[in-house]
């Protein structure tokens, strides 16, 4: 029997997830349908995102006055919300998911090298940590933030410097456990180096908690992007992005509701696919859940 025929089909597969976590099945649903919905924005709306039409300004929503040619209505500047709210989820899930990469490489690297190093590079890393931690993550964006500019690799950046300390943190822990464990002694007896080591038995062994952080961090990225472009830190008109639109929106919520509510509504399903996408790991990890 070859190995692609020995693998079950991706509906058994499915149905053993959601046996196992229900929670898993859905965030990771939600996640996946908004991403491919953004993804494919250019196939499921015709409507220039930039444009403006002053004629069509704050058109409602198709079944409340509007029209099927703009299905969530129009903003102030008569751009189509639906068409913003696609372009404008790509970039903030870009910028998200790269942030979420570059705090989880940074983190690990430092927390591989405090946890198996010890010593005074463990006490340099940790109270790097420690300092990261005392900063406000919104007074420490607006500083950088006014060095650097708002360019996507600057945000990415801001956002990345503030996640990297808990994957540091978490990864340490793992690596002062397990670096103490037989296998790994047996590993050092015979002779294997410490990069050997930390990628064969220490790392592999530490991944678990980490991929739980990653899976829950990527809704907490989504919501400091979407601040910081509600305070104008962020991406900059006229390119969409999830929390300018709230900014702009904030000034309509009497006459014209759904300017915030809808790029609201997609913060609010991206951040609790998350969560429940990593609870839902965390739920598939736990060697104890059989037990």
């Amino acid at each position: 029997m070859s190995t692609a025929s020995a693998r079950p089909p991706a509906g058994i597969l499915l149905a053993r997830l959601w046996r196992i976590s229900p929670m898993l099945v859905v965030g990771g649903l939600i996640l996946l349908v908004v991403a491919l919905a953004c993804a494919g924005a250019p196939a499921l709306t015709s409507a220039d995102p930039i444009k403006t039409r002053l004629g069509d300004r704050l058109t409602p929503p198709l079944g409340l006055g509007g029209t099927s040619t703009h299905l969530l209505g129009t903003d102030n500047l008569g751009r189509d919300i639906w068409a913003r709210v696609l372009y404008g989820g790509r970039l903030s899930l870009i910028l998200a998911a790269g942030s979420v990469i570059l705090a989880a490489a940074s983190g690990v690297l430092l927390g591989l090298m405090s946890g198996f190093a010890g010593g005074g590079v463990d006490d340099l890393i940790m109270r790097a940590a420690d300092v990261q931690l005392a900063f406000p993550v919104l007074m420490l964006a607006i500083a950088i933030i006014a060095v650097v500019g708002t360019s996507p690799l600057a945000i990415v950046g801001v956002l990345a410097l503030n996640g990297w300390v808990i994957y540091a943190r978490t990864l340490r822990a793992s690596v002062l456990s397990i670096r103490q464990l037989e296998y790994v002694e047996a590993a050092r007896a015979q002779g294997a180096t410490a990069p050997r080591i930390v990628v064969r038995h220490v790392l592999p062994n530490a991944m678990a908690p980490l991929l739980v952080l990653a899976s829950a961090q990527f809704g907490t990225m989504v919501l400091l992007e979407s601040g910081l472009s509600f305070l104008g830190l962020g991406v900059q008109p006229p390119q969409p992005s999830w929390g300018n639109m709230l900014a702009e929106g904030r000034d309509y919520l009497s006459n014209a509701w759904w300017l915030g509510t809808v790029p609201g509504a997609a913060i609010a399903l991206i951040v609790l696919g998350a969560n429940l996408l990593g609870d839902g790991v965390r739920k598939v990890l736990d060697p104890w859940r059989n037990v």
